[in-house]
């Protein structure tokens, strides 16, 4: 056990370490391999927290090759319960424009062959993933962002690709006939395996282009277009991020996530 503690750990880009106060690096070894890269703690309001660069603090690590439950394990290891995954999206509904911000209660799972469990036996183990993301930090979320008077749909569904290449058309159409709110490429297993640890998970997702432009009617996404949306509002998200770790309670109370292997398994 790394001799650190931290209460509320969130996954991003190199962009979020600036509101961090008194950041100090530490090196977390896991049973699962090494984590994208360090943690990086530090206090936000008073309260500690840890930040974790999920494609490593140069972005060199693509989606499909991300360690992911080394991740969830090195938050654990310094006691982290509650976890904040903020990630770019595309939007796949004409409503949520570029810029929206969506707080996502559903996922669908499109991607292939990645680890996504730690119960691999010899116990029977089966987490329920029908609410995947924590009710009580969903309606916190919410409210940091009409607090900060940002643009947010208060839910909706994100289909996570397996990447790194972007969905071709027909895909894309598809996704979107299906009724389904954005795409990605990290928010599955990131958010099931949070719950297989019993830690709160959160997404608050940035949407940065239409996804092939076809809602839009706007050319297809490229990745320099999403970084340029993304840096824009960077400011926006690290203040929506702010706020909700300073309105977290102490306490989980409303909500059953510190519970989830007491339903998932046969005795």
């Amino acid at each position: 056990m790394v001799n650190k503690k931290a209460e509320i750990g969130i996954f991003g880009g190199s962009g979020f370490y600036s509101f961090l106060e008194n950041i100090e690096e530490v090196k977390v070894t896991t049973p699962y391999g090494e984590p994208s890269d360090n943690l990086f703690l530090g206090k936000v309001g008073g309260v500690n927290v840890a930040f974790l660069p999920r494609h490593g603090r140069k972005h060199t690590i693509p989606p499909q090759k991300i360690n992911y439950r080394a991740n969830l394990w090195a938050m654990k290891e310094i006691g982290v319960t509650r976890i904040i995954s903020p990630c770019a999206v595309g939007s796949l509904q004409k409503e949520i424009k570029p810029g929206d911000f969506v707080v996502s209660d559903q996922y669908i799972d499109r991607t292939r062959n990645r680890i996504d469990t730690f119960y691999d036996g010899p116990i029977a183990t089966h987490v329920s993933a029908a609410d995947p993301y924590c009710p009580e930090l969903r309606g916190l979320a919410i409210k940091a962002t009409e607090e900060n008077s940002v643009k947010c749909h208060k839910t909706g569904t994100i289909v996570v690709i397996q990447g790194p290449r972007f969905s071709t058309k027909a895909e894309s159409k598809w996704f979107t006939s299906m009724g389904w709110s954005t795409i990605n490429m990290t928010q599955y297993p990131e958010a099931h395996l949070a719950k297989e640890l019993e830690m709160c998970v959160v997404n608050i997702a940035l949407a940065t282009d239409y996804d092939c432009g076809l809602v839009g009617d706007v050319s297809p996404v490229s990745h320099n277009e999403v970084m340029l949306v993304f840096q824009k509002n960077l400011d926006k998200l690290r203040e929506v991020l702010f706020k909700l770790i300073t309105i977290i309670p102490n306490e989980r109370k409303n909500c059953k996530c510190s519970e989830v292997l007491k339903h998932a398994r046969f005795t």
